[in-house]
């Protein structure tokens, strides 16, 4: 079977969403955040910090390209810039089915409020007009990635999971 990737913007529950999908399907789950700190031993910000962004993206790339070689039948749960890049996009194309979980910003700036330092993305800046300028820059984005569009609301990732699930006939 493809693998069923998860992308959105940050705050969306795709890790929650993705445990919640392992747990019914039985699949493998892989975290590309998670993936990437275990390889660079340190956290994102850390990243983010020290290399700066455009090297974090290089990494998410180098990553999803070694994916495309190497994985099926695994729920892979993107960062949530991971679709920026075109390069990506393609490649997450070829890599599986790509569900893009759409949250309202009201829902993402109420999520994200807990844990901003953790977010180099967000960290330092106003938070609702961040999330505004950076929803305006990626939801076209995530949109073209997208095999299937997930309005999420504010329901909980075991009901998310059922919802994907029909949807994919899973």
């Amino acid at each position: 079977m493809k693998n069923l990737i998860l992308e959105g913007f940050m705050g969306c529950g795709k890790s929650r969403i993705a445990k919640a999908l392992g747990d019914d399907t039985g699949m493998k789950v892989i975290d590309t955040d998670e993936l990437i700190e275990k390889e660079q031993k340190r956290a994102i910000s850390g990243i983010f910090a020290s290399d700066g962004e455009e090297a974090f993206r290089d990494m998410e790339t180098a990553l999803l390209r070694k994916l495309q070689n190497d994985t099926k039948n695994c729920i892979i749960s993107l960062g949530g810039g991971m679709p920026v890049r075109e390069e990506n996009r393609r490649i997450l194309k070829d890599l599986g089915t790509v569900v893009y979980l759409k949250a309202d910003r009201e829902v993402l700036i109420g999520r994200l409020e807990r844990g901003v330092e953790k977010r180099p993305m967000l960290s330092g800046h106003d938070l609702e007009k961040r999330v505004e300028e950076l929803l305006a820059a990626r939801q076209d984005l995530y949109a073209d990635a997208a095999d299937i569009i997930i309005d999420i609301g504010e329901d909980d990732p075991d009901t998310i999971s059922l919802r994907i699930r029909k949807e994919l006939g899973l």
